[in-house]
């Protein structure tokens, strides 16, 4: 673990693997429920680091965070989501074929894990979800696309994604999905948060 001061009231946390900042994070998020952590305004996952912001006591809290080990790098189960999916995706026979399956089984496949979302990042409500067995892992596009559409369900290395809107982006497209991900006017503006579960539903089957 390394603890690094950003700014005058933030601590960045770096960690050995995602499993060990969502541990880390649902402790820290059970401690503030619980007013052990009174000081801490926000804790923000990433893939292997951790942000704790507005701490009262930067110096006294990194004491603390240095002495922090585990019980579980498992965190607790968060919100059931389930995404119905159409598996239609215009890299459906690619994935199909760096898979090694016939281009319906894909759908069966993605859809049969049960993912987490480990951190969200790259635009408001796109989660990084985590869970799909470690032979289906897929690189990135060569060439990304300048348009994904909204609602894509896609992968790319260890992770399964859904563009929250409209963007340029690099993953493989499985299929879509009509379920919006993100919502100005809604409580919570996320579907999708860190450490919710969720299962891709297959429409097709």
């Amino acid at each position: 673990m390394r603890i690094i001061p950003v700014g005058l009231r933030a601590l960045l946390v770096e960690l050995p693997t995602p499993a060990h900042v969502q541990a880390l994070a649902a402790d820290l998020d059970r401690r503030r429920a619980d007013g052990e952590l009174p000081e801490v305004d926000d804790v923000v996952p990433g893939e292997l680091t951790l942000l704790v912001d507005g701490v009262a006591d930067p110096a006294d809290l990194a004491g603390r965070l240095a002495a922090w080990r585990p019980v579980s790098v498992r965190p607790p189960d968060g919100p059931l989501v389930e995404i119905p999916v159409r598996y239609d995706g215009a890299d459906l026979a690619d994935v199909a074929r760096l898979w090694q399956v016939p281009e319906e089984e894909v759908g069966r496949i993605h859809s049969t894990p049960e993912y987490r979302v480990a951190f969200c990042g790259f635009a408001p409500g796109f989660g990084y979800l985590t869970g799909l067995p470690e032979r289906y892992h897929l690189p990135r596009r060569r060439v990304p696309r300048t348009r994904v559409p909204a609602g894509s369900v896609a992968l790319a290395g260890g992770y399964a994604g859904i563009y929250p809107r409209e963007s340029p982006g690099g993953w493989q497209l499985l299929g879509r999905t009509d379920v919006v991900l993100f919502d100005p006017d809604r409580d919570p503006v996320a579907l999708l948060t860190p450490g919710a579960r969720v299962r891709f539903r297959n429409l097709d089957g």
